[in-house]
């Protein structure tokens, strides 16, 4: 009696942990493991199941019928809500993928993806469903130069064969701790390290240039067109426990702001001399946060009048003076709008950047995968609506590629609604068709 009992709790045990992996299964931090969790929570908890009900007697104690009662009720809860949850995904998945090409091209500009998987992604240019992919240290392992660039040109020539203008081919190559295809590219120190004397910062833009000129023409050679470098946000040396990814402190190039628009500038004009655009980060400047999207929401909370003076300079000198694309952070600018991360603020975005500032360069998202998006109050599918309406060009989903299918279709939902604004979804269709030009 005593064995069954305790086999009874072990079982209990196990239906309790299977809770957690049955919740969480389609979250982007289990992107990498998600196939395992389902594949557990299905199987397991399915195992539970039927053991409980086979095993059932009428000869049971209450002891034991209250235990199968709670293996059954919260086995079945983990196995109903991971197969809905999984089902609703596969449908709106299937939804995208049978739609005709003509359908997605449109909105399908405006996405950058990251992938695990080369076929779906292949998939997804075949369907003209993206404008660009994101490559990192998952999608370069074992693989030299010469493989890297074979694969990236097999989903050119795919856009070639269909008449339509090239991917964006987008990395994360900053140098120093945030050097994805390092190796096999050459691991360079951060930017940060090569300015020697910052009295007299022009003594380094020939270190400077020869710097960018390296990753220029490695970027280059395997076909990356695209780089989220540099990173202009103020180094003012702020050191966060609850930073655990972003360490902007490692990352920035100094806590001068002409400084930064100095280097960032003699980079980004380099980079262009490789047919390599660049990417000024992350706006409205993370110099200052102290928390980390990636897990959290943060907050900045200066003053425009503050920000304008310093963070905000060396964007507006790289935005005047090259064709940057400049990525926007998921920080909430307390100032402006307090109840949106920047990525998707109508207020941040259209208001200063489009409006106040007159920019028309291209304006990218951070990774929605971060938890500041996908977590916040209006979650992903809201949060995609609004970039797009506030006058965001590119959607970026680099860490879960699984996001994009939702994100599609919260944008084709709200096309088909009339909730899509487009007056500014044309202009931005014009950017980005000039931005591409460069590519040519």
């Amino acid at each position: 009696m005593f064995i069954k009992l305790l086999i009874k709790i072990v079982k209990l045990g196990f239906a309790v942990s299977l809770v957690f992996p049955a919740v969480y299964f389609r979250t982007p931090w289990l992107a990498s493991l998600r196939d395992w969790a389902f594949g557990l929570v299905f199987i397991l908890s399915l195992g539970l199941i039927v053991s409980e009900i086979s095993g059932w007697t009428r000869n049971s104690s209450q002891r034991h019928v209250i235990l199968s009662v709670l293996i059954l009720a919260i086995a079945s809860f983990s196995f109903s809500l991971a197969v809905t949850t999984e089902v609703k995904f596969q449908l709106t998945k299937q939804a995208i993928l049978n739609r005709e090409a003509s359908q997605l091209e449109t909105l399908g500009q405006h996405f950058i993806v990251g992938y695990r998987n080369l076929e779906e992604v292949k998939t997804l240019v075949e369907k003209g469903a993206i404008a660009g992919v994101f490559i990192t240290r998952r999608n370069i392992q074992n693989k030299t130069p010469d493989d890297i660039n074979r694969e990236i040109q097999s989903l050119q020539a795919i856009r070639a064969n269909q008449g339509l203008s090239p991917l964006w081919i987008a990395t994360d190559q900053e140098g120093g701790i945030v050097s994805r295809l390092s190796p096999p590219l050459t691991q360079l120190p951060p930017l940060s390290s090569i300015i020697k004397d910052e009295k007299d910062i022009d003594s380094a833009k020939e270190d400077v240039i020869r710097y960018a000129s390296i990753q220029g023409k490695e970027l280059s050679e395997i076909g990356i067109n695209l780089n989220f470098a540099p990173v202009v946000d103020l180094n003012y040396g702020i050191i966060s426990s609850e930073d655990k990814y972003s360490k902007i402190y490692l990352r920035a190039i100094s806590a001068d702001k002409d400084i930064v628009a100095k280097v960032a500038l003699w980079y980004c004009q380099t980079l262009a001399d490789y047919g390599v655009i660049c990417t000024i980060k992350h706006f409205p400047g993370l110099g200052r946060v102290d928390t980390d999207t990636h897990l959290e929401d943060a907050q900045l909370k200066t003053s425009v009048a503050e920000l304008t003076q310093a963070d905000w300079m060396p964007f507006r000198e790289v935005m005047s003076k090259t064709n940057a694309f400049t990525m926007l952070g998921h920080a909430q600018l307390l100032a402006v709008d307090p109840d949106h991360p920047v990525s998707f603020s109508q207020q941040v975005v259209t208001d200063i950047i489009r409006d106040k500032w007159q920019h028309n360069g291209i304006l990218i998202t951070d990774d929605f995968s971060m938890h500041a998006v996908y977590g916040s109050r209006d979650g992903l599918e809201a949060a995609t609506v609004k970039a797009i309406n506030a006058g965001v060009d590119l959607i970026l989903m680099a860490y879960d590629t699984d996001l994009y299918y939702n994100a599609m279709n919260a944008l084709l939902q709200a096309e088909s609604a009339n909730r899509l604004n487009i007056t500014v979804l044309k202009s931005s269709n014009t950017r980005l068709k000039q931005a591409i030009k460069q590519l040519l």
